[in-house]
């Protein structure tokens, strides 16, 4: 892994100079101690975009492997500003296209780039949880994406993963000193989910929990149980 100061000289070089190097050294780190294995790859060519790719978030290696996996499908990445702050996670945004968000918040600006992206005809990826996993089982996910999908008219399609916790564990001191271990990672496709209607008698808080469960459900069915954490109801 590099050291911080050689992350220092990476990141004031030339950003095509930057992404060059960024791009070498992720893939080289997949490449080195990733074994991954894909389920239902072909689930994707079946679908029309815009689409909205979710997955369950486990580690920051999730989004330099889906940025491999969807490499061919025309992906933006939604992600938090936070992981610019760091100087190995700031990487990952010159090798993928990214929408930066401010969790926790209402980012209308960022909800209308996502939006206006999706209506172009290009697709997103996100991980709903809004935060990766500290104990690899899945959390709440955000109703934001509800919005999104329904003013975008994209399809979602659920995807899970599992093995990336191993792969670049968290550290939760700094995010600097997270390193790559050897592991097997694994990555399962899901059926494609459109926005049900809201039932006439249905409370507006009631419709959204409804449709989230379904959502997040596709995810956790994709998943070990071991993994499905608050949607382990979900077999």
């Amino acid at each position: 892994m590099l050291s911080k100061s050689m992350l220092g000289i990476i990141n004031i070089l030339p950003d095509k100079v930057v992404a060059f190097i960024a791009k070498y050294l992720l893939d080289s780190y997949i490449n080195k101690y990733a074994n991954i294995k894909t389920h239902g790859m072909e689930k994707i060519k079946d679908i029309k975009a815009p689409i909205i790719f979710i997955c369950n978030h486990l580690s920051n290696a999730d989004g330099i492997i889906m940025n491999r996996l969807l490499k061919d499908n025309n992906v933006t990445f939604v992600a938090g500003v936070k992981l610019t702050d760091n100087r190995l996670t700031k990487l990952g945004f010159f090798v993928a296209k990214t929408i930066q968000v401010h969790p926790n918040s209402p980012d209308k600006d960022a909800i209308s780039k996502i939006v206006n992206t999706l209506k172009q005809g290009n697709n997103i990826m996100m991980f709903p949880e809004g935060t990766r996993s500290r104990s690899g089982k899945m959390i709440e996910g955000k109703r934001g994406l509800i919005l999104m999908a329904k003013l975008s008219k994209a399809t979602i399609l659920p995807m899970g993963i599992w093995g990336t916790e191993k792969l670049l564990p968290i550290d939760e001191s700094d995010m600097a000193l997270e390193r790559f271990h050897h592991a097997d990672v694994n990555i399962s496709i899901g059926d494609s989910i459109m926005i049900p209607s809201k039932n006439k008698d249905e409370a507006r808080d009631e419709y959204y929990d409804r449709v989230m469960n379904e959502i997040m459900s596709g995810i956790a069915v994709l998943l070990p149980e071991q993994y499905r954490g608050v949607y382990s109801q979900n077999k």
